[in-house]
C-alpha cells in the first residue's frame, strides 16, 4: 500500500505548496476506495502532518461515501449487471465475487463481523467492502451504519498505532 500511497503523493506533489495541500491530498486519499482511512493515515505520517489532524482528516474522508454507498449500491450494482458495455459487466461481476468471497465472516457473526471486518486494516477490507457486502445482505442499514463506522474507528487506531510508531513510543 505505501508504494500506491507514494505514486499518488508523487503525482499530487504541487499540491503540496498550496496552503492545506497536504491535508486535501489526505482527505482525497481518504475517500477513495481500496485506500481509505487507512491510506489517508499512511499518507499524512509520509506528508508529517501532525497526528490528530491526518487522524481527523482521514476518519471524515472516510466516513463520507458510507451513507451513499448503503443507500444505492444495490441500485448501482443492479444497472452495471444490465450494462451493454462488458467492461462495466465484469465490474460488477467482480464486486459481487468480492461480496460471496466475505459474505461467510459476516453472516457467521453478523454485526461483529462487519466491525471487525472493516475494522482489522487488512487488504481487501474496509468501510467500502464492508458497505457492499451488508448492502447487498440486506443488513439493517442503520445498524450496519453503525458498525461500519465503529470498525472505521478500530482502523483508525490501529492504523495511527503502524503509521506514525505510537507503539515505538509507548514501548
Amino acid at each position: 500500500m505505501q508504494a500506491i500511497i507514494n505514486f499518488i503523493l508523487d503525482l499530487f506533489k504541487g499540491l503540496e505548496s498550496v496552503k492545506y495541500g497536504k491535508e486535501i491530498l489526505v482527505f482525497i486519499i481518504s475517500i477513495m476506495p481500496v485506500l481509505e482511512l487507512r491510506g489517508g493515515i499512511l499518507a499524512s505520517s509520509l506528508l508529517g502532518i501532525k497526528p490528530i489532524t491526518g487522524y481527523i482528516i482521514s476518519i471524515i474522508g472516510n466516513f463520507i461515501p458510507v451513507p451513499f454507498i448503503l443507500l444505492f449500491i444495490n441500485k448501482i450494482l443492479e444497472l452495471m449487471g444490465k450494462s451493454k458495455i462488458k467492461w462495466i459487466n465484469n465490474i460488477a461481476k467482480w464486486l459481487n465475487n468480492k461480496v460471496d468471497k466475505n459474505k461467510s465472516q459476516i453472516v457467521k457473526y453478523g454485526y461483529i463481523g462487519l466491525l471487525l471486518f472493516v475494522g482489522i486494516p487488512l487488504p481487501g477490507t474496509g468501510a467500502w467492502t464492508g458497505c457492499l457486502i451488508a448492502s447487498v445482505l440486506g443488513l439493517d442499514r442503520k445498524k450496519s451504519f453503525i458498525y461500519i463506522s465503529c470498525g472505521i474507528i478500530l482502523a483508525s487506531v490501529i492504523m495511527m498505532i503502524l503509521s506514525y510508531g505510537i507503539l515505538d513510543n509507548l514501548i
